[in-house]
């Protein structure tokens, strides 16, 4: 456990600030941001390990105002004086349920996450992948590390333009309105899934009931979907069956999402063309799992939402909307 607390003077209106945000030692800099970030306000510091769930660190979220970090969601719930809660990561799965949706709205406690932090890293992992597939890239580099022969004329006459092809976004949060804005260029065909739609979206938006309508246009299918009791299993065995021959499948959401087995299918049988996981379950993905050596199938190692400045860009997010919370103003990604 690690206790810091800021050295600047308390005020009538200063706020006692949960973190357990967990610094590493090499990330001072970033721990200096936020001890000095918070200004007058009292920081009480743990490692994330302690999580909220015992000890201290449960003692101290009781007589906190403000979290930041990833606390226990049950014992938040119980935590009274909180006034606001500010997730570091863009998942909030463990606090996705209609208790604890329940009871932070009906005390006017907001709930937000860091999606601002990951919505430019995932899309542009996302568009590297699009773009990778379609010009052959993991293919050239299998073969650079296989025979290294020189398939040149089979690779060229396989390679599909974008131009006109339809894109399927499953999910239609921050990445996937980032991802849209870099696709728009070239000239493909975009479609959104989304629970509620809002009707100010900047592309075909359909509500989820809609899904399975959509899946056989599809040439890509965009699985940005968080992990929740309605999400589990969403690209089904079915829904895979009723994908296009030769469409390619991305998962850069939750593992959880996908039925791992049936995609497997789908790429032995030569149905569904290419798929790209950047998320699996479980996570680390064993080594003997078959998905490894799947035809076609592309694994990174949950690398989407990263990136050099990341832990530098979640304190200055809390700290951007810390500002916010002080001046009573409309609070970014905002979960609820």
């Amino acid at each position: 456990m690690d206790f810091g607390y800021s050295s600047r003077a308390m005020n009538d209106s200063s706020l006692t600030i949960w973190c357990n945000f967990g610094f590493t030692s090499d990330q001072g800099r970033e721990r200096n941001l936020l001890i000095e970030g918070v200004g007058a306000h009292r920081l009480v510091m743990f490692d994330e390990v302690q999580n909220g769930r015992e000890g201290d660190s449960r003692a101290a979220l009781e007589t906190s105002d403000i979290v930041f970090g990833y606390p226990d969601a049950n014992a938040m719930v119980e935590c009274e004086r909180l006034r606001w809660v500010h997730l570091r990561f863009a998942g909030y799965t463990p606090y996705d349920h209609d208790h604890i949706r329940q009871s932070l709205i009906a005390r006017g406690t907001p709930l937000t996450n860091s999606s601002s932090v990951y919505d430019e890293p995932c899309a542009q992992h996302l568009l590297a992948m699009i773009l990778g597939v379609a010009r052959a890239l993991p293919r050239a580099l299998d073969v650079q590390r296989g025979d290294r022969s020189w398939p040149s004329n089979s690779f060229r006459l396989s390679l599909p333009l974008l131009n006109g092809q339809t894109v399927l976004l499953l999910g239609f949060g921050a990445i996937g309105r980032r991802l849209v804005q870099m696709l728009q260029p070239l000239e493909v065909n975009l479609i959104a899934v989304r629970r509620h739609v809002r009707g100010d979206e900047p592309v075909l938006t359909v509500n989820t009931s809609s899904v399975d309508e959509m899946l056989p246009v599809a040439d890509h299918i965009v699985n940005i979907l968080p992990a929740n009791d309605q999400t589990r299993n969403f690209l089904n065995a079915k829904r895979l069956q009723n994908v296009k021959t030769g469409a390619i499948v991305y998962n850069i959401g939750r593992g959880t999402t996908l039925d791992q087995a049936a995609l497997l299918e789908g790429l032995q049988a030569g149905r569904i063309g290419a798929a790209y996981l950047d998320v699996t379950d479980p996570e680390p993905l064993p080594p003997d799992h078959p998905l490894w050596t799947a035809p076609n199938c592309y694994i990174t190692p949950h690398l989407g939402g990263g990136h050099s400045k990341e832990q530098e860009r979640l304190v200055k997010h809390f700290l951007s909307n810390l500002r916010r919370f002080e001046r009573a103003d409309q609070l970014l990604d905002r979960v609820f």
